[in-house]
């Protein structure tokens, strides 16, 4: 049976320092997503031994885990790579279709920007902010996740997404998240957002 695997990072632990220290990090990667990713195998191996041995489970408890543990895995996956050193590919503006999709939908990046940021604040508990593009309606939408798999709109493909449960950022900024999400903005990896929205207009 294939398994959920943790990701490697596309650049050190040490490297998007100051915004997000090598500790943060590596407590993040190593601990936090590593245990949403063995938390979706040991839901994906209880089905297994279930279904093997013909035996009944609590069906509502058990998907409802592996929504939030599978979910878990695949956002923090998102986030890591559309997040790159400062002045190596992090900060910045966005360019090409999607600066032109960006300046459609909101009015101007400053606008934009500021409503991520109001979403990322305003994310009740554990949550996430995500910028998504809606196939159906082709609208760039703000989506505010909690849990990592409450309130998301269904068939989004996400964009660009910014985790503020407090695990990605208390080492560095304790209990001021609105610090950290000020520091997102020069490590966001425009050109990893670029490339999802390209691929998915064509």
């Amino acid at each position: 049976m294939e398994k959920y695997e943790l990701p490697k990072l596309p650049y050190g632990y040490g490297e998007l320092a100051p915004h997000i220290s090598e500790e943060q990090l590596r407590l993040h990667h190593e601990k936090h997503h590593q245990a949403y990713v063995n938390g979706a195998n040991a839901v994906l191996e209880k089905l297994d031994k279930a279904r093997k041995e013909n035996a009944d489970l609590d069906m509502k408890a058990t998907l409802k885990e592996l929504s939030f543990q599978a979910s878990g895995h695949v956002l923090h996956s998102l986030f890591w790579e559309n997040m790159a050193p400062a002045g190596k590919g992090g900060g910045g503006i966005p360019s090409g279709a999607l600066e032109k999709a960006i300046d459609a939908e909101f009015g101007n990046f400053d606008r934009f920007k500021k409503e991520f940021t109001q979403a990322a604040l305003s994310a009740e508990g554990s949550g996430w902010a995500a910028l998504v593009y809606c196939a159906k309606t082709k609208h760039l939408l703000l989506m505010q996740i909690e849990k990592h798999s409450v309130n998301a709109y269904p068939g989004s493909k996400v964009l660009l997404v910014l985790d503020v449960w407090e695990h990605a950022y208390y080492l560095d900024y304790k209990n001021l998240r609105a610090k950290f999400i000020e520091a997102f903005w020069n490590i966001a990896n425009w050109k990893e957002a670029e490339k999802r929205f390209d691929e998915i207009k064509r």
